[in-house]
């Protein structure tokens, strides 16, 4: 296996991985529920499946 002939320094290291960040996640509002939410993804309001701003699913009370 190869092996570095000198030790990297951690300014040159961390110079590397400026590149690595994390970036927040993109949420948009549905226009039906006013509700945020991840793009082209459904999402759960007051016990209804949405998607695209329509009712997929209801969710069923037990009594």
């Amino acid at each position: 296996m190869a092996h570095p002939k000198r030790k990297i320094s951690k300014t040159r290291r961390d110079k590397r991985r400026t590149h690595y960040k994390a970036t927040p996640k993109n949420f948009v509002i549905c226009p039906t529920t006013g509700e945020a939410h991840l793009p082209h993804r459904a999402f759960w309001h007051e016990g209804k499946l949405y998607y695209k701003g329509k009712v997929v699913i209801e969710k069923e009370v037990l009594a």
